[in-house]
């Protein structure tokens, strides 16, 4: 026979789930974002971030890891709780916007690699070239303009003024 006050009764401190939940999220998304950007494809990093944070806290909540359900309520709350907050500053703060959605990263401008810029997201000449042979552009002198956007993936502005369609991740792999 179940134990419902040890079902529903929390086995931890609520503050104590809301800190580590806080302290996990907010370190993986700044991770995510500032590290690993171009591995997040077409899925916004705190979209990622939440799915697997909520999988995860779910599963404890439902495992026998917690013995409250109310452990694992709270704390898929304080994840949602964060990515709602993050994505609110970001509407209402320009500055902070810029850290929590960053602006896409020129790459080709005018037919020219901007090296400085492929070095710091640690995008290869062969990478991009790949890229933009995925999305019909034969010679490097044809780009207008080539972003890394915020999400991973590359966009291409030809210089006869097409916009190429968004590319895939630059993810190795991706689909």
């Amino acid at each position: 026979m179940a134990d419902w006050r040890e079902v529903f009764i929390p086995d931890t401190s609520l503050l104590e789930i809301a800190v580590r939940g806080s302290v996990i999220y907010l370190t993986l998304f700044f991770l995510l974002r500032v590290v690993l950007k171009r591995e997040s494809g077409t899925t916004g990093v705190s979209d990622l971030l939440v799915i697997v944070l909520i999988a995860d806290a779910a599963q404890n909540g439902m495992a026998d890891e917690y013995t409250s359900v109310t452990n694992g309520v709270v704390l898929v709350a304080v994840i949602i709780g964060w990515s709602y907050v993050l994505d609110a500053v970001a509407y209402r703060w320009p500055a902070a916007a810029r850290v929590i959605h960053p602006r896409p990263l020129l790459l080709v401008r005018d037919g020219e690699i901007l090296r400085r810029n492929m070095r710091r997201e640690l995008v290869t000449e062969e990478e991009l070239l790949s890229q933009l042979r995925e999305q019909g552009v034969a010679e490097l002198s044809e780009v207008r303009e080539a972003r890394m956007e915020s999400d991973g993936q590359f966009s291409v502005i030809t210089r006869d003024g097409g916009d190429k369609a968004r590319g895939r991740s630059a993810r190795r792999g991706a689909p």
